[in-house]
């Protein structure tokens, strides 16, 4: 509509320069009467331009009316470059991502595959990049909207050679984005002269809407905006360039009547673990409170619900660990590398990957739909992490082909990237049983959920040292610890689970064992 507007704009001025008094003389080569006569119009010439053989006027000194019609096709400029920026698929089976933060904000330049913001979806992080270079026209979202695959995340004003000029006859009508928006602009005074009322309304009516769609402001700004119930539109901007501040929108809500001042009290609002606000207020030990569920959180509603529909049963033993925390304070004591903390985990995992290779039915998955056991040839094992954003489960690839001292490397990057919040779908998907470690934080012991499509779970509880009795009847000091084997009862049974975890226990207490294994 705005293009359409600046071509007629662009005719009417052409018009206006050919109707000057001093050129409207009588010629042979004019035709009073070859056009009808138009109802309310007193005209002292009627007359048709030799060189417009299709364009008629009709000129009044009391009241101008002008009607132009044209062969020509009619001009088409590009929509002001700006193209629309929409999340992309981040993975299979994803409709949705909680949007973390952006990188960019209104106004900036940005270059070709620079980070525009990060969003979380049920599995990674991701990081997503432009395919532009220009300027961001628009963000449409705020940190901590819920955004569905294909939804426009914001508005890039690209640069305009990336787009084809366009002319129109033998005139030079091209223009750059600003140029059309000046002779918009200066077109309202223009139609009041030619006396059209109803062109200088919709004119009106469009640069309005321009205008609108241009406010520029952060989206902190924006996201305060939509706490007091603001629209942001209405809200006249002080910074740069008309940009909108958090004192605008204050003392707009101050005017309002929504907040009595507007002194940063009223705004500061506790910060969450992502880095954006938190809109929710205790005003009493009593009230209630509505939490809503994102990124890994959600991930535990699907998977868990799903869970709860297979028939589980839980194997429960205890493990000697006196050898396992003398060879942990071995490699403590010998440690050649000072970045490397050695714990009982990466020997657990390593013991368990040996243990699989001789049960391989506790490595797979099951296909409901086809009745199928698929045997997993890696041990990508799952390693269950508490984050400050939830539950989460990556996976150490191919155990079975790791020294423990890679295994421990492994395992501090993925807890790296956990705490950030900066894990990615490779490290997440993929796993074929899963390790929680509930006896990091406390507990005895624990019965886990399956982590489907697999089909085993094993929860370990903290060491104790308790005193134990040996096969004479003395009493000594042992370091036991607790396991408990989950199991899919539709593919495993008991005795299967019960020699694997017999394998499992023998090389946790005789870690000599490994040497035997190793290649």
């Amino acid at each position: 509509m705005l293009t359409t507007r600046i071509s007629q704009r662009n005719l009417w001025t052409s018009a206006r320069r050919f109707l000057r008094p001093s050129l409207c003389r009588a010629s042979s080569t004019l035709l009073p009467h070859s056009l009808p006569s138009h109802s309310h119009t007193f005209s002292s010439s009627s007359f048709a331009l030799p060189s417009a053989p299709y364009a008629a006027f009709h000129f009044n000194f009391l009241l101008s009316k002008i009607h132009c019609f044209s062969t020509h096709p009619e001009l088409q400029l590009p929509p002001a470059n700006i193209v629309d920026v929409p999340l992309a698929q981040t993975g299979e089976g994803i409709a949705e991502c909680e949007l973390l933060k952006w990188h960019v904000q209104e106004g900036d330049y940005i270059e070709d595959f620079q980070p525009l913001c990060e969003v979380q979806s049920d599995k990674a992080t991701i990081e997503i990049t432009s395919r532009y270079k220009g300027k961001v026209a628009h963000v449409l979202h705020v940190p901590g909207d819920i955004v569905k695959v294909g939804e426009t995340l914001l508005k890039i004003l690209v640069d305009e050679t990336a787009f084809p000029s366009a002319s129109i006859g033998d005139s030079e009508i091209t223009k750059s984005l600003d140029s059309a928006q000046i002779l918009v602009n200066e077109s309202a005074s223009d139609t009041a002269a030619l006396g059209n009322s109803s062109n200088a309304e919709l004119l009106d009516s469009d640069i309005e809407k321009g205008k609108r769609a241009a406010v520029l402001s952060t989206p902190a700004v924006r996201s305060l905006a939509k706490q007091y119930g603001i629209d942001i539109n209405e809200v006249c901007g002080t910074g740069k360039d008309g940009r909108v501040l958090k004192e605008d929108v204050l003392n707009f809500a101050v005017k309002r009547g929504i907040i009595r001042n507007a002194s940063a009290d009223n705004v500061e609002q506790p910060q969450g673990a992502e880095g954006y606000r938190v809109t929710m207020e205790y005003k009493s030990p009593s009230e209630d409170t509505i939490l809503p569920l994102r990124g890994y959180q959600r991930a535990m509603v699907k998977s868990m619900s799903l869970a709860a529909k297979v028939p589980h049963f839980h194997y429960v033993d205890e493990v000697n660990c006196n050898a396992l925390v003398e060879l942990k304070t071995a490699f403590q004591k010998n440690n050649p590398y000072p970045d490397v903390k050695h714990t009982f985990l990466p020997i657990l995992l390593k013991s368990l990957s040996m243990a699989l290779t001789k049960y391989p039915s506790l490595n797979s998955c099951f296909k409901e739909d086809s009745m199928e056991v698929i045997l997993k040839g890696s041990h990508n094992i799952g390693v269950a992490m508490a984050t400050p954003n939830g539950l989460v489960v990556p996976n150490i690839k191919n155990a079975q082909s790791l020294s423990i001292l890679e295994i421990t490397k492994e395992l501090a990057r993925l807890q790296q990237l956990a705490s950030e919040n900066k894990l990615t779908s490779e490290d997440i998907a993929g796993g074929t049983i899963t390790l929680s470690n509930i006896g990091a934080i406390g507990g005895k012991f624990g019965s886990p959920l399956l982590n489907l499509p697999e089909v085993s779970i094993i929860a370990i509880g903290r060491i104790q040292k308790v005193p134990h009795f040996d096969s004479n009847g003395n009493v000594y000091p042992a370091s036991l610890m607790t396991v408990n084997v989950g199991a899919d009862h539709r593919v495993l049974d008991g005795a299967t689970v019960s020699r694997f975890c017999n394998e499992w226990k023998q090389l946790i207490e005789n870690p000599e064992l490994l040497i035997l294994h190793l290649r």
